[in-house]
């Protein structure tokens, strides 16, 4: 009713790619379904663990064990079962993201978590020509309000954008990012650990932010292009 029968149907011609399927990629990949786009590549090297039930969407007791791929894929088809879905069981490094063959895609939303797989994938779509937005760190933090989408050169107070920022400038020769970055200074854990801390709301709130705008980039024909 809000998009309209023209928008609905050209979503239904789009390919979006979801690389990784974790706390933010997960909420990012039904939102997608859920709002009509056509096909999906999903991208994850994981098995889901009991450690991902406080905030990962696909992550249930009854998926415990399950590679995060399938299992998502699974309940993306219990949603829309007319929907298209490639799925690649692969942790991302720079040797191997162009297994994933995203020239086949209409828009990128980058959810992983490691700094080289973030690096690499922005720098394979800026050589695809793809509209692409990378999701900067969502642990540690409990204003999902603090959430924004931004250029990468303009966030401040994340760590994870900071290195992005200057790794991608050294590396790639890439200044300009759409991004999806808090401004919430991150939280230090009561029990330090190498792992951020994470809760329920702020991860699945960066993720639907990636996906409405990814979704509203691929029918206004807005995407940004790493640069």
């Amino acid at each position: 009713m809000l998009l309209g029968a023209e928008a609905t149907a050209l979503l239904r011609d789009k390919h979006a790619a979801v690389f990784g399927l974790g706390g933010v990629g997960g909420h990012a990949a039904e939102a997608l379904a859920r709002g009509c786009v056509g096909m999906l590549t999903l991208v994850d090297g994981d098995s889901v663990t009991l450690s991902n039930l406080n905030r990962q969407i696909v992550a249930t007791h009854n998926t415990l064990g399950m590679r995060k791929t399938e299992a998502m894929r699974a309940r993306l088809l219990s949603i829309r079962p007319d929907m298209v879905i490639r799925c690649f069981d692969l942790l991302i490094q720079k040797h191997n993201v162009h297994l994933t063959d995203i020239s086949a895609c209409d828009y990128i939303i980058d959810a992983m978590d490691t700094v080289t797989a973030k690096m690499a994938l922005a720098n394979a779509s800026r050589e695809a020509c793809l509209p692409f937005i990378s999701v900067m760190g969502a642990g540690n933090r409990l204003d999902p309000c603090a959430l924004r989408i931004a250029d990468l050169s303009l966030t401040s107070g994340c760590p994870l954008a900071r290195v992005m920022r200057r790794e991608l400038k050294k590396q790639y020769g890439i200044s300009h990012v759409k991004v999806v970055c808090s401004a919430e200074r991150p939280i230090k854990p009561e029990e330090s650990t190498r792992q951020p801390g994470s809760v329920s709301f702020v991860p699945g709130v960066a993720g639907m932010m990636a996906a409405g705008t990814a979704i509203m980039d691929m029918l206004n024909g807005t995407g940004v292009v790493p640069g």
